[in-house]
């Protein structure tokens, strides 16, 4: 089933796209190198960044942690090239590989990947080229392993593995929350990308942190099941059972998530039987949430023409819903948005919905938050 690079490979992967701030929201990389440190102690070696992480501090990042502090052959690196973030022609697309070489000084990329494939971005993909190019960085020897990250339905995941057989892996959201969800279609694209007989790393199997902190009566069900067992550590270790993974990406901020997560990773066992019962009673329990499923990645702000606070609206928001008798949304909502255009600013251009990952009906929620915060 296309599994041959990634069957030793460790199960918890590093990913570097939420990693820890300073006060003065740069990376704080003597964390960040101690984070880098306990992973490759306990066995880890994947590390996933990409070129549009933290406006390329993730990749400097990489070079200041690891490449610069561990020996090449101790790690694999994984980054990516987004054919529509910024980039504005074939050559600048294409730059961004050079770009992240220089970037994370590791001198060649284990993985890469074309980032955050949707029908609103495929054709950009096409346009400039940027299949046959990374198949030549392939055979200069610059490139180990390549595919593909995707957030979009399970017919356009059939489609593209058809036109390009000769990609290694995939990338996917895939969590318990997901599985069933028809937006993101876990289980369908799952399911498509086995049957083309390609080997998956999973991202988002948190769902941008909303997994490690949901609701009580899901951190209830979870408690009863092993008390001293985080919820995060379901998540993860239920993405981690899948057949046919490479790894699965965990972003995480702090030292104690990364200790949380090699409690568990370090000697990886998948779910037994009764684990998934309550994974299944966890997943009832979590569909009665109706809060905004907005993970924080950002895609959405990069092209708001009105920079509004997407991101930070919606958590505000979403504390309000699950906080019924707080009064203090109107002013959190102030705060959020200061500096920043507001929900009412929207013009309904609808870039963020076709950058969203999650495929949130993002200009509806922003009207309802006009109404109900303004």
């Amino acid at each position: 089933m296309g599994d041959y690079f990634g069957k030793d490979v460790f199960k918890l992967g590093f990913g570097l796209m939420r990693l820890p701030k300073l006060a003065d929201g740069t990376i704080d990389i003597e964390q960040t190198s101690k984070m880098v440190d306990m992973f490759l102690e306990a066995g880890g070696t994947y590390f996933d960044t990409a070129y549009v992480y933290d406006g390329g501090g993730s990749e400097e990042a990489v070079k200041k942690a690891l490449a610069q502090r561990h020996p090449r052959s101790s790690y694999t690196l994984c980054t990516k090239l987004h054919a529509k973030l910024h980039c504005h022609d074939e050559q600048s697309a294409k730059q961004q590989f050079y770009t992240s070489l220089e970037r994370t000084g590791a001198g060649y990329f284990d993985y890469y990947l074309l980032h955050a494939l949707h029908r609103g971005n495929r054709q950009n993909y096409d346009d400039y080229h940027i299949w046959d190019f990374v198949k030549e960085q392939k055979a200069k020897g610059l490139v180990k392993y390549f595919g593909f990250s995707f957030h979009s339905d399970p017919e356009l995941l059939d489609e593209l593995l058809t036109e390009h057989p000769e990609v290694d892996f995939v990338q996917l959201q895939i969590n318990y929350a997901d599985w069933d969800n028809p937006g993101v279609a876990s289980r369908e694209c799952y399911e498509t990308a086995r049957r083309h007989g390609k080997s998956i790393t999973i991202m988002e199997p948190v769902k941008g942190g909303a997994l490690a902190d949901p609701p009580q009566g899901v951190k209830d069900i979870f408690k009863a099941a092993d008390p001293n067992a985080s919820c995060a550590s379901w998540a993860i270790r239920y993405a981690a059972s899948l057949d046919g993974i490479i790894t699965v990406l965990s972003g995480m901020s702090n030292i104690a998530q990364m200790e949380d997560n090699l409690s568990y990773m370090r000697d990886f066992k998948p779910l037994t039987a009764s684990e998934q019962q309550v994974i299944t009673a966890a997943r009832a329990e979590l569909d009665k949430d109706k809060s905004i499923k907005c993970t924080s990645c950002r895609y959405c702000t990069e092209g708001c023409p009105m920079n509004i606070a997407i991101p930070e609206s919606f958590a505000v928001k979403n504390d309000e819903i699950r906080k019924p008798s707080w009064d203090g949304g109107k002013q959190a909502y102030a705060i959020a948005t200061h500096g920043k255009g507001k929900a009412s600013d929207c013009i309904g251009c609808g870039l963020c919905e076709n950058a969203c990952p999650q495929h949130l009906p993002i200009r509806e929620l922003l009207a309802d938050i006009a109404g109900s915060m303004e």
